[in-house]
């Protein structure tokens, strides 16, 4: 029987939380009576986190692991697990044991109620340190939000429910992962949002940080100039050149003004300096965005994934043993 649901879960270096979050997915599940499975995947853990992972899967043909060979990052952990899943439904969430299995009935019903595409997460009650985690989150979402059109209140939440159609035609790239609901929007997805139980974590420490906040801005606008401009980026480019060309004209034309009326300050190379520096910096974003779109033709025309498997777990076995905590 095909799997109704695909639950996608990265994991690097998790190993005290891997059999735990195996038997509260497992609980979770199971008693929505639909085929599921769970696909785990190890992106170059350093402790014995496959080793647990391996353990479990020779016991359960629903669990299936995917290795990278080296840590690759959790957008693209959950690009190989969207290329793995064969569920209707596609579940992403962490593997840390702060997203709670349980609830994702609720998600699902949500989704399948209300004729949705994609339900996101909300943690509204945040188990997380203030100023290193909850502000600089708020903070981005307020920015995102703005950005995008798309507006969310937890979009670096990872527990989310996705329709498979809806996720798997799409390339990621850096942490492109958190702004899955904004791509999807331009696409005329309908998106939900549900509050659900943040867990304090146990086990291990967090993979995230403030320093995370300056790439999340850098791929937010990249994911802003591809969805408004991919297709017509002479609009862009060539609207910054215009301005900037009629700012150059002004500036010369009141420079030769002052020069006509001998002001002193016509011979000082301020603002000349000011000018080059303002272009310089123009020209650098634009060059990024340009290489931004390059890598990505590079990519996809070699259908060159970001990521590479040392191995994949999985057996054909229908009656997986119970496994005990």
């Amino acid at each position: 029987m095909s799997a109704e649901l695909s639950v996608v879960v990265p994991m690097r270096n998790e190993s005290p939380n891997v059999r735990q979050l195996y038997l509260e997915l497992t609980a979770a599940l199971g008693e929505s009576g639909q085929p599921y499975e769970i696909i785990a995947i190890d992106d170059g853990s350093t402790d014995d986190t496959f080793t647990v992972l391996a353990d479990l899967q020779t016991r359960d043909s629903r669990l299936r692991v995917v290795r990278f060979r080296r840590n690759f990052g959790q957008t693209a952990a959950f690009a190989a697990g969207f290329a793995y899943a064969r569920g209707r439904l596609i579940v992403t969430m962490d593997g840390d044991l702060q997203n709670d299995p349980r609830d994702l009935p609720g998600m699902i019903r949500m989704l399948e109620q209300q004729s949705l595409d994609i339900v996101c997460g909300w943690r509204r009650d945040r188990k997380d340190a203030f100023l290193n985690r909850r502000l600089p989150s708020m903070i981005a979402n307020t920015i995102i939000s703005l950005t995008t059109g798309v507006k969310l209140h937890d979009y670096g939440c990872s527990l989310k429910v996705f329709r498979a159609e809806v996720v798997k035609p799409m390339r990621l790239y850096g942490e492109m992962h958190r702004f899955l609901p904004a791509i999807a929007s331009e696409f005329g997805v309908s998106i939900g949002e549900k509050v659900v139980n943040h867990r304090a974590r146990l086990h291990g420490k967090s993979k995230y940080g403030i320093s995370r906040t300056m790439r999340v801005v850098l791929d937010l606008l990249t994911v802003k100039f591809l969805s408004s401009y991919s297709t017509r980026p002479l609009q862009m480019f060539g609207g910054v050149g215009i301005a900037l060309a009629f700012l150059g004209f002004v500036a010369c034309a009141w420079v030769t003004y002052q020069r006509f009326f001998g002001f002193e300050s016509a011979n000082r190379p301020l603002f000349f300096a000011g000018i080059m520096l303002v272009l310089g910096g123009v020209q650098l974003l634009m060059t990024g965005l340009l290489a931004e779109m390059l890598s990505r033709t590079y990519h996809e025309s070699q259908d060159k994934p970001t990521y590479v498997i040392r191995e994949v777990r999985e057996t054909p076995s229908r009656n997986p043993e119970l496994i005990e905590a």
